[in-house]
C-alpha cells in the first residue's frame, strides 16, 4: 500500500516540475488568511529552473562581494545587497516578475509599486539570528498602509537553515520604535509583553515563499549549516505611497520632494508587469 504521505507529497513535487503558484490558485480563504494575519505562506512561486537561475545569480554577487573575513560582519545577522535589479539583468527578471507582482496585488487589494529589492543572505555557519521587528517604522513612506514584502527561498531553507519566524496580527499594532535587525533584546524592551504572543515558523522548500504586511513582527534564525541561505525580497509599496523626508539608502539620493508620490521610474507599478488588463483585485 502506497505511503500516504508520499500520496501527498508526490502530486505537490509534480506540480512545482510542471509551473509555478499563478496568482489565480490564490484563493479567497488565503487572502483572507494572509489580511487578518499578516502572513501567508505560498507554495512554489517559482519554478525549479528559475531558482537554479537565480540561485546562481545571487551567489555569484555574494562571493564576488562578501566581506567575511570581518569581525564586526560576522557578528551580524545577514549580509545585504539592496536594489539589485537596477542593474542585474538576470535579478531584475525576479525583481519585476509578473506571477509575484500579480499574487503581491492580489494579496494587498489594491495598486501596488516597487519599494526596492534585496538579497537577504546568511554566510554559512553564520551564527547570529535576525531580531524581531517591523519594516515600515524603517521607511520614508506615508499612505501606504498594504505594503507587504515577499520573502523567496533560493535553497530549500529548513529551520536550522534560519527560516523566517513572524508574530501573527502584530500588522494591527502601529507606533512601535525602529527596532534594529542585530538587537536581539528590542521586541522584549519595546513590547514586554511580545514574548508570550503567538509565533509561527515557515520551514520553505526551494522556490516557496512568504508575504508577509510592512508591521508583520518577523524575525529569523541563524544559519547553522555549511551553505549560504540566500533569500530574495522585493518590498511593494502603494501605488499612492508619498515621501515623507526621512533618511533612507535608497532615497536619500533622489532629490525627492515630501510630500509628492514615488515615481516609476525608480518605483515601478506593478500592474503592467502582469496584465495589460485589469488587475487582480478587480477580478
Amino acid at each position: 500500500m502506497p505511503d500516504p504521505q508520499y500520496m501527498m507529497v508526490e502530486p505537490e513535487r509534480r506540480r512545482r516540475e510542471r509551473n509555478a503558484m499563478r496568482a489565480a490558485d490564490i484563493d479567497a480563504k488565503t487572502i483572507a488568511g494572509y489580511r487578518e494575519t499578516g502572513v501567508v505562506k505560498i507554495p512554489g512561486i517559482l519554478t525549479p529552473d528559475e531558482v537554479r537561475c537565480y540561485r546562481e545569480a545571487c551567489l555569484e554577487i555574494l562571493e564576488d562581494r562578501d566581506p567575511a573575513s570581518s569581525a564586526n560582519q560576522q557578528a551580524l545577522p545577514f549580509v545585504q545587497r539592496i536594489n539589485i535589479w537596477l542593474d542585474n539583468d538576470a535579478l531584475r527578471s525576479l525583481t519585476l516578475h509578473p506571477n509575484v507582482a500579480a499574487v503581491a496585488e492580489k494579496l494587498a487589494g489594491g495598486p501596488l509599486r516597487v519599494w526596492h529589492d534585496h538579497i537577504l543572505a546568511k554566510r554559512p555557519g553564520q551564527d547570529y539570528p535576525t531580531a524581531f521587528h517591523q519594516d515600515q517604522p524603517k521607511w520614508p513612506h506615508d499612505n501606504s498602509p498594504n505594503a507587504l514584502s515577499v520573502w523567496i527561498a533560493l535553497q530549500d531553507t529548513p529551520v536550522e537553515m534560519g527560516c523566517m519566524s513572524f508574530l501573527p496580527g502584530t500588522h494591527d499594532i502601529f507606533d512601535v520604535a525602529d527596532i534594529l535587525t542585530a538587537d536581539r533584546e528590542g521586541l522584549v524592551r519595546e513590547m514586554p509583553a511580545s514574548e508570550w504572543l503567538p509565533r509561527v515558523t515557515y520551514p520553505l522548500r526551494a522556490g516557496d515563499c512568504t508575504f508577509h504586511h510592512a508591521r508583520t513582527m518577523h524575525g529569523a534564525g541563524p544559519n547553522l549549516t555549511d551553505d549560504w541561505r540566500v533569500g530574495f525580497v522585493v518590498i511593494f509599496m502603494d501605488a499612492a505611497t508619498t515621501y515623507t523626508g526621512k533618511a533612507h539608502v535608497v532615497t536619500d539620493p533622489l532629490g525627492l520632494e515630501v510630500g509628492t508620490v514615488m515615481d516609476d521610474e525608480y518605483f515601478p507599478r506593478l500592474t503592467p508587469l502582469y496584465d495589460a488588463g485589469a488587475p487582480p483585485h478587480s477580478r
